[in-house]
């Protein structure tokens, strides 16, 4: 059982201790007053809107149970932790709400509030996993052994059979308000003090609620003095707890168990006897016990607490439950297994009754059937004596009757056959109708299917000539349209040719106009070439003139003499204006040839370069002129 489901079963009893009119519901204002006690003692944040947001479509009536589960598992249980409260407190609240409402004992109670509290507690943890809860019988009884061997007496069954053979009880188990009131009948407790049931009924709460596997004073060796001192140990499944004296107040320390731990027996030393070990993965704990039966009892308490770490369990007597409510269901279908093969038993007994008597039946049957076989058998006998002599005369009758028939049958035999022979004819003539029949059907059917055929090929005949005639009209209609593109075609073949053969032309008088060019160019080049010597001729000419030689004054070299200033100025100005004139005549012999040369884009770049070539020829060349007329 987890920590949901024991929250769950005190919530419970609140929310039942709430419903006043038992109606299965509660109102709003008493769920928020309980929402906010369990969020308090929960130790979980209080959302105080909530329970408004989550039943804000309801009216302002009550809640049922089943209403306010959702709440209570999303804003609640979904929030709890656990270790960061004490489930006691809890307990505490919800016993609180309902015993003001459902506990009253009758007369003079023996039971404290705070033992009832226990008791209440001790019948949620024990109770079973449905609503309402109930505790069955076996429970109650190993309950009530254990306050029992608390408190050293025997149980009062005879009591406890009363109590448990009550037709309430037989039919739905103890609720937790039969069995307060059956502790506090005294019925099974008397003779014993109260405070002795007080003390059992808190070892015991202790024990069940509380996991505590075993309590009682040890003698503890230091770890430091190497001392020895009697301490009040407490040991729940995963931790060995020690404490001053028994009131548990002051906390001295804890040992906590796990898979590495181990206890061992030791011998008797330093004055101690009864004494063992609690081995620790750091520590060594040296205990000493009061006898020997203690010493048992704390080792195996040790062993069983290790164990229960080692297998994932945090309880004890979670596990004892599980294996008792596994024990009855397997009582409870050993019982139900007894049961049927009981019924089976009785079933297969009397269907052998049953069959006995019908075998009985069937004898006395079967005598009075042979009686009357006998009885028939007598008459049938007399019936075949008077069937054989009916026979005889019957037969002289016949053999009578054979001879006139064989008599006539001689005349009838004859006259048959003839009829024999005209059935013969008649049966070859009716075969060779039928044949000439089957030959006239046969052409008749070879006469339809060669009609038939004739109309199918006769349609198909129709269809293909109708497609014919369409697929003879788009053909003269791709006929015209081929016609008229071809004659597009050759009307642009023709001016493509005749631009072509006017670009042809174009070329050869480029090229004719290139050579000439060339052949000018030639020329000016060798002219160039005689006036550049002519040039320095006249230089040198000139020098000599400008500096006369004297007497004596003959040099080894004859230096550069300039012209005058304004011989240069005439010089530069006559250049200008060739340069300007020579220019403006390329750039209209340029268009020219630019012009006559856009009609044979088409031909190649060949063109492109020709024209290059003649502009470098041409501008050459009007240079040449021009030094030659300035010489």
């Amino acid at each position: 059982m987890d920590l949901r489901s024991e929250l769950l079963k005190s919530i419970w009893y609140a929310f039942t201790a709430l419903d006043v009119e038992k109606s299965g519901k509660v109102s709003k204002s008493q769920l928020k007053v309980l929402s906010h006690n369990l969020y308090t003692v929960l130790k979980i944040p209080h959302e105080a809107a909530a329970l408004e947001e989550h039943f804000r479509d309801d009216d302002d009536g009550p809640v049922s149970s089943q209403g306010y589960m959702p709440y209570l598992n999303k804003y609640i249980l979904d929030k709890v932790v656990e270790g960061t409260f004490v489930k006691e407190n809890v307990d505490e609240l919800c016993w609180t709400l309902t015993a003001r409402r459902n506990y009253r004992p009758e007369g003079k109670s023996i039971l404290p509030a705070k033992d009832a509290f226990r008791l209440w507690c001790l019948f949620i943890f024990l109770s079973e996993d449905r609503y309402p809860l109930v505790m069955i019988p076996d429970e109650v009884e190993y309950l009530l052994k254990k306050f029992c061997m608390a408190m050293s007496v025997e149980l009062n069954y005879v009591e406890l059979e009363d109590f448990i053979s009550q037709d309430s009880v037989q039919q739905n188990g103890f609720t937790v308000w039969t069995f307060l009131e059956m502790m506090n009948s005294g019925k099974l407790t008397r003779s014993i003090a109260k405070e002795t049931i007080s003390m059992a009924i808190e070892e015991v709460y202790r024990e069940i609620v509380g996991d505590v596997l075993k309590e009682g004073y040890l003698w503890k060796k230091g770890q430091l003095r190497r001392n020895w001192t009697e301490r009040w140990f407490t040991l729940r499944p995963s931790t060995l707890l020690y404490f001053t004296s028994e009131d548990r107040k002051d906390h001295k320390g804890n040992i906590q168990l796990d898979g590495n731990c181990c206890v061992e027996v030791l011998p008797d030393r330093d004055g101690k006897r009864c004494m063992f070990c609690l081995k620790t993965l750091t520590k060594t704990y040296e205990l000493s016990a009061s006898d020997t039966k203690q010493r048992q009892e704390w080792t195996t308490a040790i062993q069983t607490a290790i164990r229960l770490y080692v297998e994932g369990k945090t309880s004890l007597h979670k596990d004892l439950k599980l294996k008792r409510r596994d024990q009855r269901e397997q009582r409870e279908k050993r019982r139900e297994a007894k049961e049927q093969e009981l019924q089976r038993l009785r079933a297969l007994q009397e269907e052998r009754e049953r069959k006995m008597a019908e075998l009985e039946l069937l004898k006395e049957a079967q005598r009075q059937a042979q009686a009357m076989l006998e009885q028939d058998e007598q008459r049938r006998r007399q019936q075949h004596e008077l069937l054989h002599q009916a026979l005889e005369i019957q037969l002289k009758e016949a053999e009578e009757a054979r001879a006139s028939m064989q008599a006539e049958m001689a005349l009838k035999e004859a006259e048959a056959e003839k009829q024999r022979t005209r059935i013969r004819e008649l049966e070859a003539m009716q075969q060779r109708l039928e044949d000439a029949l089957q030959q006239e059907i046969k052409a008749r059917q070879d006469e339809e299917a060669f009609r038939y055929a004739q109309a199918r090929l006769l349609a198909e005949e129709e269809e293909k000539m109708k497609a014919l005639m369409g697929l003879r009209e788009e053909q003269e209609e791709y006929i015209q349209r081929a016609q008229r593109e071809k004659q597009e075609l050759r009307q642009e073949m023709e001016s493509k040719s005749r631009a072509l053969e006017e670009a042809q032309r174009q070329l050869e008088e480029t090229r004719a106009n290139r050579y000439r060019v060339d052949q000018d160019v030639v020329a000016a080049q060798r002219k160039l070439r005689q006036a550049s010597t002519n040039v320095k001729h006249w230089n040198v000419q000139m020098n000599r003139l400008m500096h006369p030689i004297g007497p004596g004054g003959m040099h080894k070299s004859v230096p550069r003499v300039d012209l005058s200033p304004a011989f240069a100025s005439h010089h530069r100005k006559i250049q200008h204006c060739v340069r300007s004139r020579n220019q403006r005549s390329r750039t209209r012999k340029a268009k020219k040839t630019w012009k006559a040369e856009e009609g044979v884009n088409q031909t190649g770049a060949c063109l492109q370069t020709d024209k290059w070539k003649y502009l470098n020829l041409r501008r050459k060349k009007n240079l040449a002129f021009s030094l030659l007329r300035l010489i």
